[in-house]
């Protein structure tokens, strides 16, 4: 099928977070000689597409079709999609219908390929992934279909097409803490314990210190402020008490014990609360790996660049791989406008793109 017009059409199926808008089902028609696996929970749809070719390597390609809602400011309907001067305009141009059509369409012409060729699509990678691609990896592997390799095909070049792919992501570490004090009158603050005042000359301790020093793979471990507050909003009472929120993105190099340890070092003698949450862990996939190799060839055979191997950015459903122990890597489209009124692509985008797989798959499914 034409990788264009595959992608206008799934672009004008609206699929906002957990809606995946019948998309699944359409792509079920196109892969028709393919087996497909739905395990659906929570109201999220998620479809386990595979076929065996050969005795080899599992090579799968992952994606989601949720998007999240259009919002203000865009210039045409974000569900009709606009072509201009050779860009299309639609949410999810970038995010990710781009990548989904690319492999689809890769995937699908694939006539031949030494191992297991499959595809894992969810509806629900742009909320809380709850009910998305790590309960149907949980059920994957139940049934012992655990890929070996896979390619989540999110956007993630940054200037050029190809200049970038995702060979792993930091994880992402939540703090909320309460400093204790006692109210009282700003003329006395003798006979009030501020809060404010208590960690005042400890903030530098917090605010922007590196827990760790990066290596070849990650940046530095940074704590980041993201939230303080304390008082009634008047000039005449000290506060009770103050709360703090902090973010850390972490790398390998740093778990939730050495930020909770840094933390009661620096807050030492204070009568503070701590609690931290982690909604993603840090994974990496070695420079090595096959699928690095492999997918580095492609990109510099159609794009005639060589990508740099990156863990910047947020997170993304790759982090559920990684924790199977499966190397993961990321790649798309240029990633400038997603989540933004406007999202576009390039049309030799998705076309290059769509090479890029196939050059893949040829590559990785050839007998050495």
């Amino acid at each position: 099928m034409n990788i264009v017009d595959f992608f206008i059409k799934i672009l004008s199926m609206k699929s906002i977070t957990p809606d995946d808008g019948d998309i699944l089902a359409l792509i079920e028609s196109y892969m028709s000689d393919f087996e497909a696996i739905y395990f659906n929970d929570g109201g999220v749809k998620n479809l386990f597409l595979t076929k065996r070719f050969g005795d080899g390597e599992h090579l799968c390609f992952a994606g989601h079709v949720d998007v999240v809602p259009a919002g203000d400011g865009w210039h045409s309907d974000p569900f009709d999609p606009m072509i201009k001067d050779g860009r299309i305009y639609a949410r999810g141009a970038q995010d990710m219908k781009s990548g989904v059509a690319a492999f689809v369409c890769a995937v699908q012409e694939a006539k031949s390929f030494d191992g297991r060729l499959s595809i894992l699509l969810t509806s629900d990678e742009e909320g809380e992934a709850t009910y998305g691609t790590q309960i149907m990896l949980a059920h994957l592997k139940e049934l012992s279909l655990l890929p070996d390799f896979v390619v989540v095909a999110e956007p993630t070049c940054e200037e050029k097409f190809g200049d970038a792919i995702k060979i792993g992501r930091r994880g992402s570490i939540n703090g909320y803490i309460t400093i204790s004090g006692k109210q009282g009158h700003a003329a006395y603050p003798e006979k009030a314990i501020n809060p404010i005042h208590q960690i005042s000359d400890r903030l530098s301790s917090l605010a922007g210190y590196k827990l760790d020093n990066g290596d070849d793979d990650f940046a530095p471990s940074q704590m980041v402020i993201t939230d303080i507050r304390g008082g009634m909003e008047v000039t005449n009472v000290t506060p009770g008490s103050l709360k703090i929120m902090l973010n850390v993105r972490n790398s390998t190099k740093t778990t939730q014990t050495e930020v909770k340890e840094h933390i009661a070092k620096a807050l030492d003698g204070l009568d503070y609360t701590l609690e931290l949450t982690q909604g993603s862990y840090p994974f990496v996939t070695k420079r090595d790996s096959k699928i690095v190799n492999k997918i580095v060839s492609s990109i510099e055979t159609i794009t005639t660049l060589s990508p740099k191997l990156s863990t910047a950015g947020g997170t993304s459903d790759a982090r559920f791989m990684g924790a199977y122990g499966i190397d993961v890597v990321e790649f798309g489209t240029i990633n400038d406008t997603i989540h933004a009124p406007n999202e576009n692509t390039t049309i030799e985008e998705v076309e290059k793109l769509y090479e890029v797989f196939v050059d893949l798959i040829d590559r990785f499914g050839c007998i050495s």
